[in-house]
């Protein structure tokens, strides 16, 4: 992957005929293969029955819509499949919504062709590197398996939800994490008082950030959390 693209293989589940036509001409022509849906349902038993790399969502679909679908996969799919949501609506209620349910990204009709096989490509590396017992994002580097997590070389120490905090945030980067999600990754449907998270939170910071040049756990008012990696360290 690194001086080649990747072939994808995609599923693109979009009702307009135009728009699959145009998305699949264009990344066809670029070495990807394409199975395609038309309605809701039948994208739903396409993703949970085939092996795709990445699934192309519309919002707006007949039978059902593309948040119920985008939440059925992700409670049925044994794998994690990286999906990419096309919609219309722009508004950060509608994309946490999306984040919630567990879209990967968000791409905001009308859009560019170029821009939607870049974010594909990413979403997949995204996805190959999440794989790994080893998550790097610049200068931070988490060791799922053995639940220790560096920056810059120096080992930082963490209670154990501190690392499942920052597990999530990594592996959900460069999105922002909403706090009823990260709340769900962490304690499922027994969430707790949000002031923990605060604490959690609170305590994360104080190692992951104040000992170095910049802090890289952000918070976005009025939605969550988000990571931010500079390279130049």
């Amino acid at each position: 992957m690194d001086n080649q693209k990747a072939s994808l293989n995609v599923l693109l589940v979009e009702d307009q005929l135009s728009i699959a036509q145009n998305i699949a001409d264009y990344m066809e022509a670029k070495g990807h293969v394409f199975d395609f849906a038309t309605n809701g349902k039948q994208g739903l038993e396409l993703a949970l029955t085939h092996h795709y790399d990445l699934i192309i969502l519309d919002l707006n679909l007949p039978a059902m819509d593309g948040l119920e679908i985008c939440r059925h996969i992700r409670e049925k799919s044994n794998r994690h499949i990286p999906i990419l949501m096309l919609t219309a609506r722009d508004s950060i209620e509608d994309k946490v919504t999306g984040f919630t349910v567990g879209t990967d990204d968000y791409l905001t009709k009308p859009f560019l062709l170029q821009e939607l096989e870049v974010r594909c490509l990413a979403l997949s590396r995204r996805y190959l590197l999440q794989t790994s017992n080893i998550l790097t994002l610049g200068s931070l580097s988490i060791d799922r398996k053995g639940k220790q997590v560096t920056r810059e070389g120096e080992t930082l120490d963490l209670h154990a939800m501190g690392v499942r905090i920052l597990t999530v945030l990594a592996e959900s980067y460069p999105q922002v994490v909403s706090r009823s999600q990260l709340s769900q990754k962490i304690w499922g449907d027994d969430p707790t008082e949000s002031d923990a998270m605060r604490s959690h939170i609170y305590q994360l910071r104080n190692v992951l950030d104040k000992p170095f040049n910049y802090p890289m756990l952000k918070t976005v008012h009025g939605v969550g959390f988000v990571l931010e990696i500079k390279n130049d360290e």
